[in-house]
């Protein structure tokens, strides 16, 4: 319960937050590759994020694996699947990424019926 509490407290902080052009702009780079990282979204090409501006990738990278790493807690991958939302296997080489993977097509079978 307190892992689905700290979800949807993370989903209502970035829905408030700024939008990755916006953070582009500022050139929070950190920012930007921790909500890709959080909302299970694959790690973006350096050409990707050169379109975005004059990227620093080493901030990317740094909050990409922060991000990551909290997005892949097999403790909420059921309610990853039961959003419908799908895993593009983002944790696969964590040490988790098998219970990760089954709980998320647990809660993707209980949306799908």
């Amino acid at each position: 319960m307190r892992n689905l509490i700290g979800l949807m407290l993370l989903t209502t902080l970035f829905a408030c937050t700024s939008t990755t052009q916006q953070l582009a702009e500022e050139g929070d780079w950190y920012a930007i590759g921790y909500q890709d990282g959080i909302r299970g979204n694959v790690q973006r090409s350096s050409r990707e994020l050169t379109k975005l501006g004059s990227a620093n990738h080493s901030d990317y990278d740094q909050g990409y694996l922060v991000g990551i790493e909290e997005f892949c807690n097999p403790n909420h991958a059921y309610h990853v699947g039961l959003s419908g939302q799908h895993y593009d296997g983002v944790c696969e080489g964590t040490e988790d990424a098998q219970k990760f993977r089954m709980e998320w097509q647990r809660g993707w079978d209980d949306y799908s019926n």
